[in-house]
């Protein structure tokens, strides 16, 4: 465990291929310090806090996240969601930004934020944010970063920012229009437009910084303020001294400020765990969630005891910090210790900063983390979760966060039940001269097959869309259809109503001479089909492996005649039984095609149907090859396929010689006939699939063991009757002889040993 420890330590601390890479560490460090400085200060005012709150929250917050997440590169800080979320809060409480009421509440909102993120982390809620949609999220994020915009555009000209959502902000700029000053404007529409032009031009240069610094000098260097322009105010250097917010509120005041930081701590956790996740994928190692969850917590509890806000995972500034190539996390301690050394020595130069720039810094900064760019992909490839985006987008405008958070989570969810309920479907046929069974409507050559109706469900089956089902199917059938097969291979589940609307269909088709059929879903919807009480599908062969063998079942033998003529094979004299097995995926588990569709009752079944067919075919005088086959396609089960069909004749086989001793005669003929039927399976097998003769060889062998240790006699007799066949093949077909002794050279050896033993 220490060694897994220290491991983890050296990693995160110590990743360094190279000497420099060390010092890009550093670099990274102060850049992301420098950049922090005006983005955290204006989103502190955007809080309710003044600006220097912004800077002692780039402190203790980072450093701790540094020691304790399991991120190589991400950065943590003050930043757009929970400042917007903070802001709103204190605005819904009658609350004035920057009162002392304000420095009181917003730190207390910080603490409860950590509260509840140290709950996440005890119930390990960080699969949570699977179920949030990057749709939802991307909208959420915009309509926080536009409502920041709308709020910080009358401080580019010389008025007071404004709180509410959207309709409100536009209000309050035109009525702050009174306050327009053009130098003010001038100059932050200046700052905005060139951040955002070398963003695209050269996003390596951090022009945060640049325009910060430029700022000051301009400040320093021209009479701004005679001109109208507004300066920062001057901020005491020094870092306060960590202690718990004051509660002097009353319990309603409370228990609204409970329900905020609740939204704020689920926001957090999901844009902090969202983007970090993105970006250890992208770098090839692990994220410890539940870690990250911890980190998030014990940083929002640091930024409380200094009386700041919420601090959150910063994708812009990871980014800047990813362009220089940083390698660990002591990027954030130096950018920690670069914070100190600008409190305690160069807060004398904030009050030469002007407004207009810092406002401008922010604004661009809020700009590029707008996520237009996921609307814009979005419309392109889907108009449904364009639909959502711009709902959670316009739901946080007008409505404010959490409202908007919650019309996006409801417009998810809606669109996951549309898709469920309507989820991707098709009607399949066949291409000439091509095998295989294509969708109709994505191949231009495939058509329908004559005579039946193969419909592909791609969701699982409910209550909800067994109408869209039934409506399909009954649709799509003709005056000469014999054959419905619904292709249920992306059906990994299905309730009572679907079973019961499955046992319809199969009824009534039944009741038209219309064979039904659900193919190529897992063994556990069989399951399902069973305990709610449409078992009769299964024990009357309605539920097969693969289409081919369904199309089997009703008499639709290959090559497939489409509608309009023509085949669907190149080859058209493969025998039947060569033709089903070639279709693809037939011998992909077939073996155990009767476990799959009857799971623990396959055995009991196996042992019915053995005793159905033997006293079939005691009264049978003329016994041939072709007989037991129309015997077997008479069962309850329809015909089997090879696999399964060969232990059943190897289970008649054995059912035959225990009576034996009592009808010699009769059980001579029988047992020349089944290995009539074996020779049919034998020769098509090896040229088919030499691995499927293989597993074939193997099942056999496996039951002739358990037979010569179950029951000795049969065992011998079995061996007998084999040895005989085979001494007949040599004459009359050498060549199956041959591949006989090829397939059979273990079981042939078996039984030379156990001659001596016996």
């Amino acid at each position: 465990m220490k060694a897994d420890i220290a491991g983890n330590i050296r990693q995160k601390f110590f990743p360094y291929k190279h000497p420099g890479d060390f010092f890009k560490d550093i670099a990274g460090g102060i850049i992301i310090a420098l950049v922090s400085i005006p983005i955290s200060m204006g989103y502190a005012q955007i809080s309710g806090l003044p600006m220097q709150y912004g800077l002692y929250g780039s402190v203790l917050p980072i450093l701790l996240f540094a020691l304790l997440t399991s991120s190589r590169d991400f950065v943590f800080g003050v930043d757009a969601a929970p400042a917007a979320l903070v802001g709103t809060t204190i605005a819904a409480l009658e609350i004035t930004p920057g009162s002392q009421e304000a420095m009181q509440i917003v730190p207390l909102i910080a603490l409860f934020v950590s509260g509840w993120l140290l709950i996440f982390f005890i119930f390990k809620a960080g699969r949570i944010v699977r179920y949030i949609s990057e749709p939802v999220m991307g909208g959420f994020v915009s309509g926080i970063c536009c409502t920041i915009i709308l709020m910080q555009i009358p401080k580019l000209f010389g008025g007071a920012a404004g709180i509410g959502e959207a309709p409100e902000l536009i209000e309050h700029i035109i009525s702050e229009l009174k306050e327009f000053n053009g130098w003010s404007m001038l100059i932050g529409c200046l700052v905005i437009f060139i951040i955002v032009l070398f963003r695209h031009i050269a996003p390596k240069i951090p022009m945060s910084v640049v325009m910060m610094a430029s700022g000051v000098i301009l400040g320093c260097c021209l009479p701004l303020a005679d001109i109208g322009v507004n300066m920062m105010p001057e901020v005491e250097p020094g870092f306060p001294a960590p202690k718990l917010p004051v509660v002097g509120f009353d319990l309603e005041e409370i228990s609204e400020v409970l329900f905020h930081s609740l939204s704020i701590a689920a926001v957090i956790l999901a844009e902090s765990l969202l983007a970090s996740k993105s970006y250890a994928t992208k770098d090839g190692y692990k994220l410890d969630a539940n870690r990250e969850i911890l980190s998030y917590s014990l940083a929002n509890l640091a930024s409380s005891l200094t009386g700041c806000c919420p601090v959150n995972g910063s994708v812009s500034r990871t980014g800047i910090a990813r362009q220089f190539g940083v390698k660990s996390q002591w990027m954030s301690v130096f950018a920690s210790g670069a914070m100190v050394i600008v409190l305690f020595a160069a807060n004398p130069l904030i009050r030469l900063l002007p407004v207009p720039v810092l406002t401008a810094i922010v604004i661009s900064a809020l700009i590029g983390a707008c996520e237009f760019g996921l609307a814009k992909r979005l419309f392109k490839a889907s108009k449904q979760e364009f639909l959502i985006f711009m709902g959670a987008f316009l739901g946080v405008l007008v409505f404010g966060t959490v409202y908007g958070v919650i019309i996006g989570i409801v417009l998810s969810f809606f669109a996951v039940i549309v898709k469920v309920v309507t989820p991707p479907r098709t009607f399949m046929g066949v291409i000439p001269g091509r095998t295989g069974f294509y969708s109709l409507e994505r191949s231009r050559e495939a058509r329908p097959l004559k005579r039946a109706v193969i419909y592909r469900f791609g969701g699982n089956m409910f209550f909800a869309n067994t109408d869209v089902i039934k409506n399909d199917i009954e649709s799509a059938v003709k005056d000469d259809t014999t054959c419905v097969i619904i292709n249920a291979g992306a059906v990994s589940s299905i309730d009572t109503a679907a079973a019961e609307e499955l046992l319809y269909l199969y009824k009534h088709f039944r009741s038209k001479n219309i064979r039904f059929y659900m193919t190529g879903h897992i063994g556990t919807v069989n399951d399902s089909l069973r305990r709610f009480g449409a078992d009769e599908l299964i024990k009357n062969g309605a539920v097969r492996m693969t289409i081919a063998l369904a199309l089997r079942d009703a008499g639709i033998k290959k090559p497939y005649e489409p509608e309009g003529g023509g085949t669907s094979e190149k080859a058209e004299k493969s025998t039947e039984i060569e033709g089903d097995a070639a279709d693809q995926g037939f011998f992909t588990g077939l073996q155990a095609e009767l476990e799959w569709a009857l799971g623990d009752s396959a055995e009991d079944f196996r042992k019915q149907l053995t005793e159905e067919i033997y006293q079939s075919l005691k009264k049978d005088k003329e016994l041939t090859g072709e007989t037991i086959e129309k015997i077997s396609s008479l069962t309850r089960w329809g015909k089997l396929n090879m696999f399964d069909e060969d232990e059943l004749l190897d289970r008649l086989e054995t059912r035959l010689l225990d009576r034996a001793i009592k009808h010699p005669d009769q059980a001579e003929r029988i047992v020349s006939a089944l290995e009539e039927r074996r020779k049919v399976i034998e020769t098509a097998m090896p040229a088919i699939d030499s691995k499927a003769m293989k597993r074939l060889s193997k099942r056999r062998l496996e039951r002739a063991y358990r037979l010569y240790s179950n029951d000795p006699q049969a065992f011998e007799h079995r061996k007998k009757k084999r040895l005989k066949y085979l001494s007949i093949l040599d004459k009359t077909n050498p060549e199956l002889a041959q591949r006989y002794r090829a397939v059979y050279k273990e079981l042939l050896s078996m039984y030379e040993e156990k001659d001596v033993n016996i």
